[in-house]
């Protein structure tokens, strides 16, 4: 019923990728590598259909490049809310596991049973959670942390001789090379970062000292996750990467900067996207740039009217605001931007 009020003979089957499968396709080029190969599609479906031949990419008319939609999002890393002392759990729960898998294929060197470590843990992370609301938190607090620092520091020494064993012993287990260096990886991407975690933790709980954001860990597991202070109602703060995009009248993505750092302002990012647009697609190619009042800012406003270009951002003062969006052009601009938004 659904199918024939949309007038549709059938519905193709939407399938989603994996984790697996998206890690794939990052491995599969460059990414000046898929620039250029991006560049080179989208010049093609501009390219104008000539009188006696098809369009290059065969559409029925070129697309436009004219006008571009500006806008900045936030890649949300999955991770949990970063707090310093949660770092440490999240090390033991990897470690023991990590040791636990390698003497359940007959690697064994003598401990305790790895899931008393995960016990021991969840049991001081609920002491923890529960000293904040007491009288005297900040003595609890410091006690707590203090015997996670002793536990983790043992489990710690037991995961490297476990993880020792199984590099010079792998061939006694039924894993092939490539498991085996897959586990010893989980467990050395741990101890690396372990003795930063606990020292920014301990700054943190005993010292009563701050960490500047950008030298915080935020996450074991995800390298590239910084904080982004969005202001947003219902995300004052996100934990990921900025990514600024450029879509055409159609939506298709001419430009793209990926901020693995922390990103500067959208204001700063518009000269930058411009030029690369225009490098790609020849000096002269845009005509109009549209964003938020993000982006805007007197400096830009000179520039793009130095260029010749249409300033379709929408302005950061109340009084401009008004005026400009007297202009029907500017109206009709404003109203693609809510596609580019979503």
């Amino acid at each position: 019923m659904f199918r024939c009020f949309c007038a549709l003979d059938r519905m193709g089957e939407i399938v989603v990728p994996s984790k697996t499968d998206v890690w794939r396709f990052t491995q599969m080029v460059d990414a000046s590598t898929l620039r250029k190969l991006n560049d080179t599609i989208v010049a093609m479906a501009a390219r104008p259909c000539a009188d006696d031949a098809a369009q290059a990419l065969g559409l029925k008319n070129e697309i436009e490049l004219q006008t571009v939609w500006l806008d900045s999002t936030a890649l949300k890393a999955n991770i949990h809310y970063p707090t310093d002392w949660v770092l440490l759990r999240d090390a033991m729960r990897t470690l023991m596991k990590a040791t636990l898998l390698i003497r359940r294929h007959g690697l064994k060197r003598r401990m305790a049973d790895p899931a008393l470590f995960l016990r021991r843990m969840n049991r001081l992370c609920m002491e923890m959670s529960a000293a904040r609301r007491k009288a005297d938190s900040k003595r609890l607090r410091k006690r707590v942390f203090r015997a996670m620092k002793k536990i983790i520091k043992t489990a710690r020494n037991h995961a490297l001789r476990h993880r020792d064993i199984l590099e010079n012993h792998w061939p006694e287990t039924d894993w092939s090379q490539v498991q085996a260096a897959q586990v010893i990886g989980r467990i050395d991407d741990i101890l690396i970062r372990l003795p930063e975690a606990i020292e920014q933790a301990h700054a943190r709980i005993i010292r009563g000292e701050l960490t500047d954001n950008s030298k915080k860990i935020l996450s074991l597991y995800e390298a590239q996750v910084n904080v982004i202070v969005r202001g947003k109602p219902e995300a004052e703060i996100e934990f990921g990467t900025s990514l600024l995009l450029a879509e055409q009248k159609n939506g298709l993505i001419v430009d793209w900067k990926l901020h693995e750092a922390t990103a500067p302002n959208d204001s700063r990012q518009l000269e930058e996207c411009v030029e690369r647009i225009e490098q790609a697609h020849g000096q002269g190619a845009l005509e109009g740039v549209v964003g938020d009042r993000q982006f805007d800012s007197p400096a830009n406003t000179r520039w793009l009217a130095e260029r010749k270009i249409y300033n379709g951002l929408c302005p950061r003062s109340p009084r401009e605001l008004a005026k400009k969006s007297k202009s029907p052009k500017f109206q009709a601009a404003q109203r693609r931007r809510a596609q580019t938004e979503k």
